[in-house]
């Protein structure tokens, strides 16, 4: 792993850390919300980790989406309660309050949607 700053990765993080704040700040429900939010929320993640780190698109991938899903999992067990925050809108809204299947594949897709691009680029890039 080498550190690195990349212009590109920190541009796509802010693009998406905004269109994550508008969805949640205008959009209340619906598939937008609920399911579109969790597959770009996944792509924010690994862009900003590849705006510092050089390399290795399948470990940090593999990496956001373990970390996607344990998030998701300590909802099935409301880890919300235990730490005392069940009334806390922030985190309610950045880890969730319930779990459900579809956010997992959401998750998935946006990996495997960012895997494809990544292995797009890089196959152009060496042509």
């Amino acid at each position: 792993m080498k550190l690195h700053f990349n212009k590109t990765y920190i541009i796509l993080t802010i693009l998406l850390f905004i269109t994550e704040a508008l969805i949640a700040i205008f959009l209340k429900s619906g598939f937008i919300r609920h399911t579109f939010g969790d597959y770009l929320v996944v792509i924010l993640m690994y862009c900003f980790f590849k705006s510092f780190i050089k390399g290795q698109h399948f470990n940090i991938a593999m990496s956001v989406l373990a970390f996607s899903f344990a998030i998701e999992f300590l909802q099935l067990v409301n880890i919300l309660e235990p730490l005392n925050l069940e009334n806390n809108h922030i985190a309610k809204l950045i880890l969730g309050s319930t779990f459900h299947v579809t956010d997992l594949v959401a998750y998935t897709l946006g990996i495997v949607t960012t895997l494809l691009v990544e292995l797009k680029l890089t196959k152009s890039c060496s042509l």
